[in-house]
């Protein structure tokens, strides 16, 4: 299950990234499990705006591997500029565990705001093989029908062709289920100076941004 410490684990890795530091050891228990990061930046009481999101459909120790998506998401997620230190204050990380993975009979056999998808096929003219993933939550916050979801994943995989019936039928689709925990900053800071003998983490000055992979 997502927890709270795994959120504070994240905030911690992106924080002592600034500061050249150690990250303070987790307060949670390791395990096998794919698992995604997902930053988002509030400004003025507005909708949360997507920072990066990262992570594995496959299996791999969860302390390592929040360590590795905190930062690459933070800083590598190539669709966003790296999220600098004084962008922190208005920052809220969400971790995902995901669980539950099932062969789907056909293209429409999830649930939304249930499962999340990941589609596989093969481009009808080129063969070019394509996949992508949506989390479960994707769908069900842009109001999407079932087919909207899988013509907007077939574009993500990168297919520019006509999306039709006969295109959809070639989906071979997995769906999963996750759980996750979401934090803003100011609950982190809460927390560490509840947890940590009431100091907050300081940021000492803006380290260069990493670049973003090509």
């Amino acid at each position: 299950m997502a927890n709270r410490e795994m959120a504070v684990y994240c905030f911690d890795t992106l924080v002592s990234h600034y500061n050249n530091d150690e990250t303070p050891p987790p307060a949670f228990d390791d395990a096998n499990h794919p698992l995604f990061v997902t930053w988002k930046k509030i400004v003025n009481g507005g909708e949360p705006r997507l920072r990066g999101c990262i992570g594995t459909l496959e299996a791999r120790r969860l302390i390592s591997g929040f360590k590795d998506y905190a930062l690459t998401s933070a800083l590598r997620d190539r669709r966003f500029p790296p999220i600098q230190s004084k962008e922190l204050p208005f920052l809220q990380c969400t971790v995902s565990v995901l669980t539950d993975y099932e062969t789907a009979d056909d293209y429409l056999d999830w649930e939304v705001g249930k499962h999340g998808i990941i589609i596989e096929f093969t481009e009808p003219v080129s063969n070019t093989k394509r996949s992508a993933t949506y989390l479960p939550e994707v769908p069900a916050h842009e109001g999407w029908t079932k087919i909207e979801a899988i013509d907007s994943l077939v574009r993500k995989a990168g297919y520019n062709g006509e999306i039709t019936e006969s295109v959809r039928r070639r989906i071979h689709l997995t769906r999963y289920q996750s759980t996750l925990f979401s934090m803003h900053y100011s609950e982190y800071l809460s927390y560490v100076k509840a947890t940590r003998g009431g100091v907050a983490p300081a940021i000492n000055g803006t380290s260069k941004p990493a670049m973003a992979l090509s």
